[in-house]
């Protein structure tokens, strides 16, 4: 079951991701970017850290891409912000 829910997340990360792709491509807004990154990231990261790793969510790699991921989104809100001043 958990392995399942495993693909079921990898799969919806790298879709949410290829959507967002989609809106920076016809925007062009960095926003849109970071946030399709950032998904794309998470998605391939369960996926090969699953085929890797198992279903071991101790692993510290594990948690330095998640890491990543969620710093880009911030990056991407601080970012959206300060364009408004």
């Amino acid at each position: 079951m958990n392995a399942l829910l495993s693909g079921a997340i990898a799969a919806a990360s790298i879709i949410a991701g290829i959507f967002f792709l989609r809106y920076w491509r016809s925007s062009r807004d960095r926003f849109f970017l970071y946030f399709a990154a950032s998904f794309l990231v998470e998605g391939v990261n369960r996926f090969v850290l699953y085929l890797t790793v198992g279903l071991q969510e101790e692993a510290p790699v594990y948690y330095v891409i998640r890491l990543v991921a969620y710093g880009l989104i911030v990056v991407a809100i601080v970012g959206k912000n300060r364009e408004r001043r």
